[in-house]
């Protein structure tokens, strides 16, 4: 599937992770079970800490009278996108990361096509559910290296919720760029449905190895390469990472 004709050539590509950077494995079978696995220590250790106070205090005020790590484990059984949960997880993942009992997962044609588009130009900025925290230490944790300085934003729900046309409106106006300038990478479709609601490109990224599934609705390509051919961007051929 091509962009439409009357398409821009894309200044901005803003990009999901989990499904479109990395194996949706790599966080339900790695990231998540950790952070379960570390949860109550964590809270132990570090919950006087203002960082951690702070989002405890979220979890308090969004359950009156429970138990903090039994609403976070409900919280992470349900995948909820809840900001709270999702900060504590990120600090979780910074021990882990810096421990060296984490490190990040990226597809091999992700990061040779990120540096092209960076070189030509085009700014590269993620919207994820994790925490912006959690968004950076993915990137800074890459078996390529620190990959934080290709990026000028990174997003999360603090800015809204991924389905919702509002969220890319607040993202385009905090870039200071036309809607219509920025594309929008995802697996999800209905992500790419609320993108598309507020002006920008979308592509769907149709992974085989995460089983997505083509919509329909949206431009769709296999991997970065093909986004690069379909939208102009400074194509690169996938190699693997070492």
């Amino acid at each position: 599937m091509t962009a439409p004709a009357t398409a821009l050539r894309p200044t901005v590509v803003l990009t999901d992770i989990e499904g479109t950077t990395s194996a949706i494995s790599f966080v339900k079978d790695t990231l998540f079970p950790f952070a379960r696995a570390a949860l109550e220590d964590f809270l132990a250790r570090r919950g006087g800490e203002p960082a951690v106070a702070e989002q405890i205090e979220a979890v308090q005020r969004l359950q009156p009278g429970r138990d903090v790590a039994q609403v976070l484990r409900g919280w992470m059984d349900e995948d909820a996108k809840v900001t709270p949960l999702k900060a504590l997880q990120g600090m979780i993942w910074q021990e882990g990361y810096a421990a060296g009992r984490l490190q990040a997962h990226f597809y091999p044609d992700v990061v040779p096509a990120l540096r092209s588009w960076s070189r030509s130009g085009v700014e590269l900025c993620v919207y994820s559910s994790g925490s912006v925290e959690a968004q950076k230490l993915l990137f800074a944790h890459s078996g390529a290296g620190d990959l934080t300085p290709l990026f000028h934003g990174f997003f999360d729900t603090r800015v809204g919720a991924k389905r919702e046309g509002e969220s890319y409106r607040r993202i385009a106006a905090g870039l200071h760029r036309p809607a219509a300038e920025i594309l929008f990478l995802s697996d999800v479709a209905e992500e790419l449905d609320a993108a598309t609601e507020s002006g920008m490109q979308c592509c769907q990224l149709v992974r085989a190895e995460d089983g997505t599934r083509p919509s329909g609705r949206h431009a769709q390509a296999r991997n970065f390469p093909e986004v690069a051919s379909i939208f102009g961007l400074p194509g690169t051929e996938p190699r693997k990472l070492t």
